[in-house]
């Protein structure tokens, strides 16, 4: 069996192992399985509300997935996509409130924001990694930390409105809301974000497949010592992988600025959204199209799991159970490898 073919069955199988076995976990808890998924299915495409939802939803998974996959493509952990989708949310939100410019100037500026904000703060987990070979896994899970307490701050002492916790509306000429694209979807928030996220699935793919800097960058992550002995320069390309990976993952956070909400609040604890980025990066093999399709899968489980315990009484926190699973088997993906290599072993005797 190729390993293409390997590669596109084994996350498919991990999808089906955690349905699966979320089945039998409903089972034993008394729940109808067939009401949940049923009621599942209803929530995320049963009406064109809820399709809106779902595309909304995954509008910023894409990006946090690909932030994710880009720093693994080059042999590094950026565990903290969390944070930088938080500072690029704050960022976006300071820009979409400070400056009140045309929408042609002001739009792209709050998005700029968010993806420097992002890449900043990337920055430097990636410079520690270059200059000082600090594991860039510790620095950025004690980064997401800083990225939440110090936006919290901002937001309560620089930018709060009068509620004191949240921040006033972003200027409409700052906003990516369509009112056409919400008419489509009777009134749900879909907004022109979805269409920055696939182009930048197209330009993580074109970068890491079609040019040189995206090989010197692949290279570095199959090989340092290689790469360096190659006669490329292993610590820029480090900085460089985190600084893009965390632009990716601040345009993440500018879709909930600039689309979803419209302001940045206060937050009790993190989003989760750039933990989320990990399980989708993992389900989807690390490549931009492979993240796409797992994205689309844990929005539509998001949102569909808010109609469960309403048509059948199952707690929707089943569904984060089965996404745990499906990142379980995914993790376990080398016993599934074995599996299929042995079918297309015996199939070709």
């Amino acid at each position: 069996m190729s390993k293409r073919l390997t590669g596109i069955l084994t996350p498919i199988i991990s999808v089906l192992l955690g349905i699966i076995v979320g089945t039998i976990i409903m089972l034993i808890s008394g729940y109808d399985p067939v009401a949940a998924y049923t009621a599942l299915w209803n929530g995320a495409f049963g009406e064109v509300y809820y399709v809106g939802e779902v595309i909304r939803q995954f509008t910023p998974y894409i990006l946090a997935g690909l932030a994710v996959a880009f720093a693994f493509r080059v042999g590094l952990f950026n565990i903290g996509v969390e944070g930088q989708f938080i500072v690029g949310w704050l960022a976006s939100v300071w820009v979409g409130v400070a400056f009140d410019l045309p929408k042609v100037i002001h739009l792209p500026l709050a998005i700029l924001a968010a993806i420097v904000a992002g890449a900043l703060w990337a920055f430097i987990p990636g410079f520690l990694k270059a200059r000082f070979r600090v594991h860039e896994v510790i620095v950025t899970i004690m980064l997401n930390y800083v990225a939440l307490h110090v936006t919290n701050y901002i937001i309560r002492n620089v930018l709060a409105a009068k509620s004191g916790d949240k921040t006033e509306m972003i200027h409409e000429s700052a906003s990516l809301r369509s009112e056409w694209l919400q008419s489509l979807t009777d009134y749900s928030r879909l907004h022109w974000g979805i269409i920055l996220a696939i182009a930048c699935c197209f330009i993580m793919w074109f970068l890491l497949e079609k040019t040189t800097r995206g090989f010197e960058l692949r290279a570095v992550g199959f090989n340092q010592h290689a790469a360096h002995y190659a006669g490329m320069n292993v610590n820029r390309n480090i900085i460089l992988s985190m600084v893009i990976s965390g632009a990716f993952a601040g345009l993440a956070g500018a879709m909930e600025g600039l689309g979803t909400f419209g302001y940045a609040a206060v937050k009790g604890g993190f989003t989760g959204v750039g933990f989320d980025g990990i399980a989708i990066a993992l389900l989807g093999s690390n490549t931009a199209l492979g993240v796409f399709f797992s994205a689309i899968l844990f929005g539509a489980l998001k949102v569909g799991a808010l109609n469960m315990p309403l048509e059948a009484g199952v707690p929707n926190e089943l569904v984060d159970i089965i996404i745990a699973l499906i990142v379980f088997f995914v993790a376990s993906s080398y016993i599934i490898r074995a599996f299929l290599d042995r079918i297309g072993k015996k199939g070709v005797k």
